[in-house]
């Protein structure tokens, strides 16, 4: 067979976007071998959140009990990575080696591409989505985030293809279509929010923002449209809530009381409104914390027994109750200092969207340089395809909404670039949109 004929097989979107995700494959896979011998001698992960993922997928593959540390936590971590990583456990049949769970970091990175261009493709065409597939798979962060072993990297598919579903079930022609699309949306938005507890909010908010923004677009009655988000926010938040069901009922049955996510929710809240608080995460005050709520419970306990009621325990778990108090103690600082909380706040906000990254661990110079000067022209295109396509329909207006929902949450919580990369992966969307319009710009005749 000639060459000629198998061109345009060969330049099809298939197999035009399966190269495109070999090529993110192998450079995901080359970050994490060049980023695990980077580390320091005796230094296994780089950032502490690991060592507890990594702890939990081993007692989940053991068969122990769901909890972490000397003080037994249980409800410390939500459960979707552990899961995950339990996993490479069970196929290695003792201790898998640290690079298993960063191929396993790449290939969910390199199915986060394949969303974005299969989220492009329903807003733009075939051409826009395999730019957005490129502009993914060479996008340092998109790189970055799919190297290390942390929730990031299977988090992103799960939120991409979430909002594909969506997506889908918008634009359905059928009321049978519309409802199965926003079920999978709503499993999709349940099992990210086990990856990363911080989403579990992102359904009602984007459904608040949707049924305000119905008059900014002319392609339906807002009767019709109003109904339509009703609907489908009705679907997302009940298979939602099954998906979390298991371990809504798993917490309660722990700690005695509804907790949606984890109790890690007050430490989280103090590392950033907290008198030592700097906009990024520092976690050294948990230890006094701990010792604190010992010493409180020894009391309580000496209390009890000088009134013959021994037998009683303290209400709720150690865990449960250090959550309350650090969160307590977060709200009083921040009621007591409202002009540094604003502060804060706008440090939080530059932290995030930093065309520089803020961590010693991307300190040097050249790594810098490649990040900003990837950043910089992809959010200006990302800003740009907005402001031009979020009038069209709902769906667009959809990519824009983590970005807003990630900025407000952590103006509140620690941020970092670490937090952005989420919502750049469908930000790119809207940047190969508008990319891919000013490269189809026909070019004038010179004049003669």
């Amino acid at each position: 067979m000639r060459l000629a004929s198998l061109m345009p097989f060969l330049l099809s979107y298939r197999w035009s976007l399966f190269a495109i995700l070999a090529c993110a494959l192998a450079l995901r896979l080359a970050a994490g071998a060049w980023w695990q011998q980077r580390l320091p001698a005796g230094k296994t992960f780089g950032f502490p959140d690991s060592e507890s993922y990594w702890e939990l997928g081993r007692k989940i593959a053991r068969g122990e009990p769901y909890e972490f540390g000397p003080e037994r936590l249980a409800i410390f971590r939500t459960p979707g990575y552990p899961i995950l990583l339990a996993g490479l456990f069970l196929l290695a049949g003792d201790e898998p080696p640290v690079s298993w769970a960063r191929a396993l970091s790449a290939i969910c990175g390199t199915i986060a591409v394949g969303g974005v261009a299969s989220l492009a493709r329903l807003l733009f065409d075939e051409r826009t989505a395999l730019l957005a597939a490129t502009l993914t798979a060479l996008y340092p962060e998109a790189i970055a985030a799919s190297t290390f072993v942390l929730s990031e990297a299977p988090f992103g598919p799960l939120m991409v293809f979430q909002l594909v579903a969506w997506t889908r079930a918008w634009r359905a022609d059928s009321g049978r279509q519309q409802f199965g699309w926003a079920a999978a949306a709503g499993v999709l938005g349940g099992l990210a929010t086990l990856m990363r507890p911080s989403w579990l909010l992102f359904v009602p908010f984007a459904i608040a923002a949707g049924m305000a923004s119905v008059r900014f677009f002319r392609s339906a009655t807002q009767s019709a449209a109003y109904r339509r988000h009703m609907l489908i926010g009705a679907t997302l938040l009940a298979t939602l809530c099954a998906t979390l069901a298991p371990w809504w009922i798993r917490n309660y049955a722990v700690a005695g009381r509804f907790v949606p996510t984890s109790l890690q929710v007050g430490a989280s809240l103090y590392d950033g409104w907290g008198p030592q608080a700097t906009g990024a995460s520092d976690m050294q005050f948990v230890p006094q914390f701990i010792a604190e709520q010992h010493q409180v419970d020894r009391d309580q306990a000496d209390r009890d027994q000088a009134d013959r009621q021994a037998t009683l325990p303290p209400r709720g778990t150690f865990e449960d109750r250090l959550d309350r108090r650090l969160r307590n103690a977060s709200l009083a600082w921040a009621t007591n200092h409202p002009v540094r909380v604003l502060q804060l706040a706008g440090i939080k906000f530059l932290r995030m969207w930093n065309p520089l990254p803020n961590a010693a661990e991307f300190g040097t110079g050249t790594l810098r340089a490649i990040l900003a000067l990837t950043y910089t022209p992809l959010i200006a295109l990302a800003l740009v395809g907005a402001w031009r396509f979020t009038r069209r329909d709902w769906p667009y207006l959809l990519c824009l909404l983590p970005a807003f929902y990630f900025t407000g949450l952590h103006m509140i919580f620690v941020s970092s670039i670490r937090y952005r990369q989420p919502a750049m992966l469908v930000l790119i969307v809207l940047a190969a949109g508008i990319l891919t319009r000013w490269l189809a710009r026909p070019t004038a005749a010179p004049s003669t």
